[in-house]
């Protein structure tokens, strides 16, 4: 019999008893937490993508560079990963909530000090600040629905979180590119800073702990501790991605979305030169097919993953093998990332006018549905296999994912004044490829992987 059709998960009455902590919130409760981490995902997406169609107008106003203020963008991709391990670790000690107590103040206070910048230096340390507060609520926000929802409900409230969130990748790049044309990148910060103070305030007043009874690290700290300050190594997540099929899916996604970031990173100096557009609203409308890809991919993802696992458990008479969930990102990964990314490069290449605009912004929606399609079942993934450190994994993930991009963002421009725009969207998409192949090979091979070094998986009995 294959590898891929022996699950090393059956069920056990055990499980049945585990699945009633699931009935701890009401429907509403549960939508209402999901309602809020959401609200903090947006706010993430926006302080990460109202910035680039500013970039022009924060370098001017800095008397500065293009290139130099560009460096922040690689920073921000660098916070966000040690912010993503700080804040995951510790929330599995001290909870979900306080986590988010703690961290939105840094986007409040980073958020003021980018607005007041007067300098290179002064803006590359607040926007540090800023996105080390805000990295958080991915991670957070998987673990508090891994806490709240079951195993065939998590890919599609997870699909719902990422589309809420992603919804900022549509949508912000045009209020930050308009702010920075008509109004004041400045106080387009303050209001981040002001948008951060309300999540606060919801998050304090009605958001609960979601964490499982006994599951927490302070539960078990002897009560005359329980105010003291505890070390967590926020680096031990880290260790989890020696795991064969947690470090294959990882490569994976960071491989797909470099290919989203070799289209919009450099989008004012390829379809922005190409086609004539120097207005940095209207640079910063390119952005929204991408986005709006992203949130719909995010939605049609979420349904699509749980919909296969049921399906397939339903094949094995109701083995659960976890790899299964993977299958959800072939659409995505095989056809829909590689086809535009390489096609996008051709485009600007070789079609100009109102024609090549119009496909590059439709390759723009194709690419970021499908990214988000392979994303999505990557990271519920993750969740199923890692459930009582969901948190911990999706930060390790998102980290050492964010380390790659970053470091490949940096030379995304370089190729492309070296060997050109098509020949660097080429290489994206067949690195794509090589992603979308690393995924078939877990999908075949999971248990194997798995079983090479235990990490101490979840089964279905404490999933």
């Amino acid at each position: 019999m294959a590898s891929e059709e022996r699950p090393l998960l059956p069920p056990t009455r055990d499980g049945v008893a585990h699945n009633s902590i699931y009935d701890r919130f009401t429907p509403d409760q549960k939508r209402w937490i999901l309602f809020v981490v959401s609200f903090a995902g947006l706010l993430q997406t926006f302080v990460q993508a109202t910035f680039v169609p500013s970039i022009p107008k924060i370098a001017k106003d800095l008397d500065s560079t293009h290139a130099a203020v560009s460096l922040s963008v690689s920073l921000s991709i660098f916070a966000e990963a040690i912010g993503a391990l700080v804040w995951g670790a510790y929330s599995s000690f001290y909870g979900r909530r306080l986590m988010y107590l703690c961290g939105i103040p840094f986007v409040c206070i980073g958020s003021c000090g980018v607005a007041t910048s007067t300098s290179l230096r002064g803006l590359l340390f607040w926007r540090f600040v800023q996105t080390f507060g805000c990295s958080g609520s991915t991670p957070l926000g998987a673990g508090v629905i891994g806490d709240t929802y079951m195993l065939e409900e998590r890919g599609t409230r997870v699909g719902i979180f990422f589309g809420v969130s992603l919804l900022g990748s549509a949508v912000a790049p045009f209020p930050g590119g308009t702010a920075a044309q008509y109004w004041s990148w400045r106080n387009l910060h303050y209001s981040l800073g002001a948008c951060g103070l309300l999540g606060m305030l919801l998050v304090y007043l009605s958001f609960p702990e979601t964490s499982h009874p006994g599951t927490m690290g302070i539960d078990k700290v002897a009560r005359m501790r329980r105010f003291h300050v505890i070390w967590v190594n926020p680096l031990s997540s880290l260790w989890l991605l020696r795991s064969p099929n947690l470090f294959a899916t990882m490569l994976a996604s960071s491989l797909m979305i470099f290919s989203g970031f070799v289209l919009l990173v450099p989008i004012a100096y390829t379809i922005g030169a190409r086609y004539g557009i120097t207005n940095e609203a209207v640079i910063g409308a390119c952005f929204l097919p991408s986005g709006l890809g992203n949130f719909i991919g995010a939605l049609v993802a979420g349904r699509l993953s749980d919909s296969v696992v049921r399906k397939w458990r339903i094949r094995r008479r109701g083995l659960w093998y976890p790899e299964d969930r993977l299958r959800a990102a072939c659409i995505g990964g095989l056809f829909m990332v590689p086809l535009s990314v390489g096609a996008s490069g051709l485009l600007i290449t070789y079609v100009g006018g109102l024609i090549g605009l119009s496909l590059n912004l439709l390759c723009l929606y194709i690419n970021g549905m499908g990214v988000d399609l392979v994303m999505n079942p990557i990271s519920v993934y993750n969740v199923d296999v890692m459930h009582s450190r969901s948190a911990e994994i999706t930060a390790a993930y998102g980290a050492v994912r964010s380390l790659i991009v970053s470091a490949g963002t940096t030379l995304i421009i370089i190729s492309i004044q070296h060997i050109g725009v098509a020949w660097t969207d080429i290489i994206a998409a067949v690195l794509a490829l090589i992603g979308q192949g690393i995924i078939f090979l877990t999908i075949r091979y999971g248990d194997r992987m798995r079983a090479s070094v235990d990490v101490s998986f979840s089964t279905i009995d404490n999933n």
